[in-house]
């Protein structure tokens, strides 16, 4: 243990002299090339659910673990990333996630049995949940003041790397003849951003001290009632988002569309949630964000209570108006901890609480959609399954105000 500790410390000391100091912009370049990483692994299966099911004979619950899976690690991963950022540094913990997404997506593309496809699946999601539970207290430690524009960008990379794994993963799978080749591909853009984050981790070096310094906090906010509201929010918007992430292709080949244009109205989705994203961080310029909050929260309502009534009407107007909902919340969900938060560690904190309740619970969105289509053998159900949690997220906007703004309140009176 004391040579391991020499060893860490000895190595701390070599980057600290070696750091090269990183502009803004080159920080950007390198959370978007991370960023658009993020989803692909995930969003490219729905378009090839079809060919996977009729490979491993699954069922339509059978077939949501697929997305519900690294949904509920990204759940489970939120909760110890901070203690293993803290324990083992930052930086390194997300090369190490980075690397593991690689691999995992690249050994899923091999499955030969179902366990072994479920397993690769198990790992993308460990490393999607590590490094998107982390990138948030660096962007608070490295820029406060831009934390809510950056958080803006990062989840618009998110939903560009979302359009770009929709769009592309039927046309690869007849390119390559079959969803191995598709699915497989996404693990070449892990190479891109391992690089761009060792940038990172270099222009970081000189800061580790007080990096390492930064570990007060109030802790993990779990009495804190805003933290529960907030946890509450990120769940209802990630039900709404992996449902339909996984089953809108699906979905619209059942009222009689070719899989292209389902693939097409699923990249629809995912292009309007990436232009949502940065228009929250635009639209909200205060850290009380609840007009902001009811705004996107509406636009989601009215598209799936449209969709729920008349299933297939303009799907392409109304579907992505549903994601522009939807993508707008996705922001505010990654914002608004950090708008509660003091320092770094305490933004990993809020981070890690509202993410790991939110992924966690909100997984189950498409286990809950799959389980209700075999149960009544249409989408009738599960469309107004996802109406009612727009309506949800509506009614908890008036009460999402930071907690010190509250506290404030209450000492003036």
């Amino acid at each position: 243990m004391t040579f391991l500790h020499s060893s860490t410390t000895l190595a701390k000391a070599h980057t600290s002299r070696t750091a090269t100091p990183l502009s803004y912009a080159a920080t950007v370049v390198c959370i978007v090339l991370v960023a658009v990483d993020l989803r692909p692994a995930i969003v490219s299966l729905g378009p090839l659910l079809p060919m996977i099911r009729a490979q491993f004979a699954l069922t339509n619950t059978q077939a949501a673990l697929l997305t519900t899976i690294p949904a509920v690690l990204m759940g489970v991963l939120a909760f110890p990333a901070p203690w293993l950022a803290h324990r083992f540094g930052r930086d390194r913990m997300i090369l190490l996630a980075l690397a593991l997404l690689m691999t995992a997506t690249g050994l899923r593309a091999l499955a030969a049995t179902t366990f072994e496809l479920l397993a690769a699946t198990v790992a993308v999601g460990a490393g999607i949940a590590i490094a998107g539970a982390l990138i948030p207290g660096f962007v608070k430690q490295s820029y406060p003041r831009r934390a809510a524009i950056l958080m803006g960008i990062y989840a618009m990379s998110l939903g560009l790397g979302s359009t770009l794994a929709a769009a592309l993963a039927h046309p690869l799978a007849l390119f390559g003849n079959g969803w191995r080749f598709s699915t497989g591909v996404f693990a070449l853009p892990c190479l891109v951003a391992i690089g761009a984050w060792m940038m990172v981790a270099r222009s970081q070096a000189e800061a580790l001290p007080t990096q390492l310094a930064d570990a007060r906090g109030s802790g993990i906010p779990i009495r804190n009632r805003t933290a529960w509201l907030l946890a509450l929010y990120s769940t209802l918007n990630n039900v709404l988002f992996f449902g339909l992430v996984s089953w809108t292709a699906p979905m619209f080949r059942e009222f009689g569309m070719s899989d292209a244009t389902a693939g097409l109205v699923l990249a629809s989705f995912t292009a309007a949630f990436m232009f949502g994203n940065p228009a929250a961080a635009l639209l909200s310029r205060t850290d009380d964000r609840r007009t902001t909050i009811a705004f996107f929260a509406l636009l989601a309502l009215v598209g799936t209570i449209i969709e729920a009534v008349s299933p297939g009407l303009l799907p392409f107007v109304f579907i992505p108006m549903i994601a522009f909902g939807v993508g707008g919340t996705f922001t505010l969900t990654m914002i608004l901890p950090l708008d509660n938060a003091s320092t770094a560690r305490d933004a990993n904190n809020w981070t890690g609480f509202v993410m790991g309740i939110g992924y966690l619970a909100g997984s189950f969105g498409p286990l809950s959609i799959g389980m209700l289509r075999d149960v009544t053998g249409s989408f009738a159900a599960p469309a107004w399954l996802l109406a009612s949690v727009a309506l949800l997220t509506l009614t908890l906007s008036p009460f999402l105000q930071p907690h010190h703004h509250r506290a404030a309140r209450h000492r003036s009176a």
